[in-house]
């Protein structure tokens, strides 16, 4: 089969065309809409997708905390006095080694005792400010709740605790228990947004303070610092999510945020917009420069490519894919050109068909993994047997076909025992199939009147005799 390169150029031509076009396009839109994609699709597509991933590494923390809250030991350890602290204490280092958490704790409403992985670290005193958080959310018609604090017992560094309550049988509150992580572990995150999605990332309350943000690369305080931003400072501490404009020292900016009620925090997202819409102007550049380098090689891959495929659909059409001998397509063509040809140079033609005896038996008993090998086998003692100018096919199933060139019914008689000897005497087959195996052939030669058609199925009839014979034998027609 003949590659046909034309379609090649012709998609040469397409994609260059395209190409060219598609980059004079850019050109002229692209500085009018990347300030506009970036407001009402990039921003807003961008913290949905940040606001996803906080949602995810929230969402284990959650669950370890709903875990322990409903753990039967420390229910049970609550309701029976607290009488073995280090077995407290070892459960809950427990807890924060297997999962990596900064902390873990459990506070008991009777005794009023705050634990740790270190011990019995603080006691709930209405007084101290690491105990406000207790006390509230024991008011709190919350099962659980996520809150940004500082616990001095832990250092100084601002802490996202998730804390959940515990309840005996009655459903009444018996203590509260959670686990801890640094905020740096935000902080961490917002920097991989900002490398992902570059746009700076933080987070504010309600006031607009920046509780949140990327150590050394965001310096704003406040959003109140900003006058553009003071003055819609009402519409940007409200819920939902919403885009806002304002520029500081000549740089435009766009500003998106978004109400996290896990947090009680927004999320901001901010991009500058120059450095989007240079980028675009930039990329128009590299696109003219690179658009006939990108044609050229586009189209030396599909050349590549397509005659890959074009080999591969060539020897799938033509071959069998079990023995790679060519299959009964193939052979048809093979057998109709021989034909026209032995009847211009008067030359002679046999066939040999050629069935495994009994081979439905072997696929039954030993399975089909089995019968594959047997047909394997068989194919390279066909081919190993007969000379080079011959042509051996697979017909299908277990049936094999070869066509004898410049031989007669004599000559292809003594070939095809010499096949059914070969093929009786196998130990590789016997040892496949656990017995010998044998084949049955039929044996005809061309006539000037044959065609195709009468010529196999006279292979074929012969074939048929020799199966009906007792197998393992020769018939000739």
């Amino acid at each position: 089969m003949r590659f046909n390169y034309r379609i090649v150029f012709i998609i040469t031509a397409l994609v260059f065309t395209l190409s060219a076009t598609l980059t004079i396009i850019n050109y002229l839109t692209s500085m009018e809409t990347t300030r506009e994609r970036l407001k009402n699709s990039a921003l807003p597509l961008t913290i949905d997708n940040i606001y996803t991933e906080i949602q995810k590494n929230i969402i284990e923390p959650n669950l370890i905390a709903s875990m322990m809250a409903h753990d039967t030991f420390l229910i049970d350890w609550l309701s029976e006095e607290e009488d073995d602290v280090q077995q407290i204490v070892r459960y809950l280092e427990a807890i924060q080694h297997k999962y990596q958490m900064f902390t873990t704790f459990l506070v008991s409403d009777k005794s009023r005792n705050y634990y740790s992985a270190k011990g019995m670290l603080d006691k709930v005193d209405g007084k101290s400010p690491n105990s406000q958080w207790y006390l509230d959310f024991h008011k709190s018609s919350e099962l659980n709740e996520i809150n940004i604090d500082y616990n001095t017992n832990m250092g100084s560094e601002l802490i996202m605790f998730i804390n959940h309550k515990i309840l005996n049988n009655d459903y009444h509150m018996i203590g509260a228990t959670g686990v801890g992580l640094k905020t740096s572990y935000i902080k961490d995150m917002l920097k991989v947004f900002r490398q992902r999605y570059q746009f700076s990332v933080y987070f504010v309350d309600v006031n607009g303070k920046v509780v949140i943000a990327e150590q050394n690369v965001k310096k704003l305080k406040n959003l109140n610092d900003i006058p553009e931003l003071a003055s819609q400072f009402t519409d940007i501490i409200g819920k939902g999510s919403q885009v806002f404009d304002y520029t500081l020292a000549g740089e435009a900016f766009l500003l998106n945020r978004k109400y996290i009620d896990e947090l009680d925090l927004y999320l901001m997202v901010e991009a500058k917009v120059n450095n989007f819409t240079k980028a675009a102007e930039d990329t128009f550049y590299l696109n003219i420069f690179f658009s006939a380098i990108i044609t050229l090689l586009i189209s030396f891959i599909i050349v590549l490519y397509v005659r890959k495929i074009h080999v591969k659909l060539d020897k799938l059409a033509s071959h069998d894919d079990l023995t790679d001998l060519p299959n009964r397509r193939c052979f048809h063509e093979e057998l109709a050109k021989l034909l026209l040809l032995k009847e211009r140079n008067n030359s002679k033609l046999s066939l040999v068909f050629i069935d495994i005896d009994n081979f439905k038996y072997v696929n039954d008993t030993k399975g089909h993994d089995i019968g594959d090998k047997v047909l394997i086998s068989l194919a390279e003692i066909l081919n190993t047997n007969v000379r080079k100018s011959d042509f051996v096919a697979r017909w299908g199933g277990e049936e094999f076909i070869i066509l004898l060139i410049d031989s007669d019914i004599n000559q292809a008689q003594i070939i095809a025992e010499q096949l059914r000897s070969q093929v009786a005497q196998s130990n590789q087959l016997a040892h496949y199939a656990e017995q010998q195996v044998t084949i049955s052939l039929g044996v005809t030669s061309a006539t000037e009147k044959d065609n195709v058609d009468t010529l196999l199925k006279r292979a074929d009839l012969a074939l048929y005799k020799a199966k009906s014979s007792g197998k393992n034998c020769i018939v000739s027609s």
